[in-house]
């Protein structure tokens, strides 16, 4: 039985940057599962065609009749279901919990990373993927990518001061799962495995409790994050 993960790779086939991609790669880990990772980039739609959607992660599961599924939640219930050794989630009020804390990443977090790395995202894409990068970020923002990016004096101050519901967490547990990591920890390293992967600005301090907790998360599953390419920040 192998589960093949479509994975977002940059020019790189081992630089993978995706936060959603991670959680992903993470919870297989987490799940000691087989599995085989296919690097895709932006413009190879036809690639996972057959999901008639246009994003990653994509998994496609050979030992349920190669069904797939796409997007990280959906992924990860799958993953509970399927597979219920070293659940993801515990109990009902756990997978709210974490869903809470998946829209604040998303809603929080994310923005604040890309405010700091969306040039260095663009710098380490396949040059097929660059111009539809490029057209289609700035028409989302509206502006160049370079005038997204914040010097790093304006943003980190507010970004770190962003962070302070999971600095709480982390002087008193080890991960957000508490003595163990959990699908909320997934979650909410991707944004950092995504930096990692793409940007030398330092984004925490080494005496931030995030910080250590990050450290944490790199050395699980035998230090599984830390074999992708990435900057030492």
């Amino acid at each position: 039985m192998t589960i093949t993960l479509y994975d977002l790779a940059g020019a790189e086939d081992d630089r993978r940057f995706s936060p959603y991609c991670w959680r992903i790669k993470m919870a297989l880990a987490h799940k000691s599962l087989p599995v085989k990772e296919v690097p895709w980039r932006f413009t190879e739609k036809e690639a996972i065609g057959f999901t008639e959607q246009g994003r990653v992660p994509v998994i496609v599961d050979d030992g349920n009749g190669g069904k797939a599924i796409w997007d990280s939640w959906a992924i990860a219930e799958y993953l509970d279901e399927a597979y219920p050794e070293k659940l993801l989630f515990t109990e009902q009020s756990g997978k709210a919990a974490t869903y809470f804390l998946k829209c604040w990443v998303e809603r929080i977090v994310h923005p604040g990373v890309v405010k700091q790395v969306l040039v260095d995202i663009y710098n380490h894409l396949h040059e097929k993927d660059k111009d539809y990068f490029r057209t289609s970020r700035e028409k989302v923002f509206g502006m160049g990518l370079e005038d997204v990016v914040a010097p790093a004096d304006e943003i980190l101050p507010e970004f770190r001061a962003s962070l302070a519901p999971m600095r709480a967490v982390f002087e008193r547990f080890d991960f957000l799962g508490g003595d163990s990591p959990a699908f909320a920890d997934h979650i909410a390293f991707g944004p950092f495995a995504w930096a990692r992967a793409i940007s030398a600005r330092k984004l925490l301090e080494e005496e931030d409790p995030i910080y250590a907790w990050r450290e944490r998360m790199l050395d699980l599953y035998d230090g599984y994050a830390r074999l992708s390419p990435g900057y030492d920040t």
